[in-house]
């Protein structure tokens, strides 16, 4: 085993867009373990949008990701060294391990470590569609949107860790999903693979009116209920379609992560069409995970939950992989390989 730890932290705070010179690789010497402690080696690294956030400073839900220190971040990996009668070497486990290659933690401490199953289901997969994203579509869509057999479901950021999973746990529930994605590639994916009914492509239509009539084209009987990550003009369009007594889980905004406004041009319409317009964390609803994560194993150990993953190799490549991810230049669940 290695004893040094290779680590990405963050150097200074993005003003607008973020750069390479926002991160520094540093490395650091792995010290003995004390009692109660475990080593895990790294295997795999979530990158995720609500990092950009985190990355600001300013009040927001959780508190900002400090200058100098290892980038927050889920990962999934394996037991080296254990000083913890909980765990032992050889262990497969999940937690919030941070853009680095070894994680060091007390292991008595509840939750930090999660040991996960395999046999069925690969370790990669614990950071998405059975993981936090898999959860969050999960929450979003059943104790936010709630759909009924027939109702029509609309996802943005479709072919993402997030969206995918919505579309098809909607479809499960009976309810017509409708996707919007970047690009003919992904929205033949969101249809073809995924079984979404359909998807829209954001890029052909660049502004409000021409997205709002493809909705329309695609959503004849109007829009029940949106998943949101994107925001901006997206949201707008959907508004004009959405139907009395439609609900909006409003789970992401990433057409403002790098500081813009985000204004809204018609929100009269929440009122007009008595929405349901509501936000949440996902680590907030922690007494769902088990009831989440019980249907979302299931949907993937037997392939009914289908997923697609962007692997860059190295933490040395998780900063241009991130930069990627607020560009939507990946397909899928976009993680780094660290074995």
């Amino acid at each position: 085993m290695s004893t040094t730890n290779r680590q990405i932290v963050l150097a200074s705070r993005p003003k607008g867009e973020v750069t390479p010179d926002n991160f520094r690789l540093v490395e650091t010497a792995l010290s003995d373990l004390a009692d109660g402690q475990v080593r895990v080696r790294n295997h795999f690294l979530s990158l995720d949008p609500y990092m950009r956030g985190r990355m600001n400073d300013s009040k927001s839900y959780a508190a900002s990701q400090a200058i100098d220190e290892v980038m927050i971040g889920g990962t999934v990996g394996e037991v080296v060294e254990s000083k913890n009668s909980h765990f032992a070497v050889g262990d497969k486990v999940v937690g919030m391990g941070g853009w680095q290659e070894y994680q060091t933690v007390d292991a008595s401490q509840r939750g930090v470590l999660q040991k996960v199953d395999t046999t069925h289901i690969p370790l990669s997969a614990y950071l998405g569609a059975v993981g936090m994203p898999g959860v969050t579509a999960w929450y979003g869509l059943v104790k936010i949107i709630n759909p009924k057999a027939g109702e029509t479901v609309v996802v943005s950021a479709a072919s993402g860790a997030v969206g995918s999973a919505v579309g098809q746990l909607a479809k499960a529930r009976g309810a017509r999903a409708v996707g919007i994605a970047g690009g003919a590639d992904k929205c033949r994916y969101v249809v073809e693979e995924l079984g979404f009914d359909a998807c829209i492509d954001y890029k052909q239509h660049g502004d409000v009116k021409s997205l709002s009539a493809a909705l329309k084209a695609e959503c004849p009987n109007g829009i029940d209920g949106y998943f949101e990550n994107v925001g901006g003009y997206i949201l707008d369009a959907v508004l004009l379609r959405a139907n009395a007594f439609s609900r909006i889980a409003m789970c992401g905004m990433i057409s403002g992560y790098d500081g813009q406004p985000i204004p809204m041009a018609a929100p009269q319409l929440i009122l007009v069409n008595r929405m349901k317009v509501e936000g949440f964390i996902v680590s907030e609803h922690m007494e769902v995970w088990p009831e989440a994560l019980k249907e979302l194993g299931t949907l993937v150990a037997t392939g009914k939950l289908k997923y697609r993953e962007s692997v860059a190799n190295g933490i040395a490549a998780a900063p241009e992989a991130f930069m990627g991810l607020l560009k939507g230049k990946n397909f899928g669940k976009q993680l780094v390989k660290l074995v």
